[in-house]
């Protein structure tokens, strides 16, 4: 990832570590995960088990990042046992990101770049 040129533009919970830049993809049902077509980051309010579903069987999502959760909840979870980072209860993601927008996230630390 890059140097200090990146500025922090959001915080949450740290749910699932890792690091990893990619698109912005805003979600608010499971079958739009199914529209993204490249490396992916989904910004939702939360993630229902449907979510999940999908997110399992989709090789492009490379991160997560919801309004809501935390570091017990579902989601944390599977996004652990799958690898992927996941920054939860930010609260203010669905609006703050917008669509396509080139993000890094810290799943550890729980903090978006851009």
């Amino acid at each position: 990832m890059g140097k200090l040129k990146e500025r922090i533009i959001l915080k949450g919970i740290g749910a699932s570590p890792g690091k990893v830049r990619g698109k912005v993809k805003i979600i608010n049902f499971p079958e739009e995960i199914d529209e993204i077509n490249k490396t992916g980051i989904i910004v939702a309010s939360f993630l229902t088990p449907d979510f999940l579903t999908i997110i399992k069987r989709s090789p492009w999502v490379s991160g997560i990042i919801t309004n809501k959760g935390g570091l017990t909840c579902h989601a944390a979870i599977v996004a652990r046992e799958l690898k992927i980072p996941y920054i939860a209860g930010t609260a203010v993601a669905t609006k703050k990101l917008k669509e396509n927008m080139i993000i890094i996230i810290d799943g550890e630390k729980g903090i978006a770049y851009a």
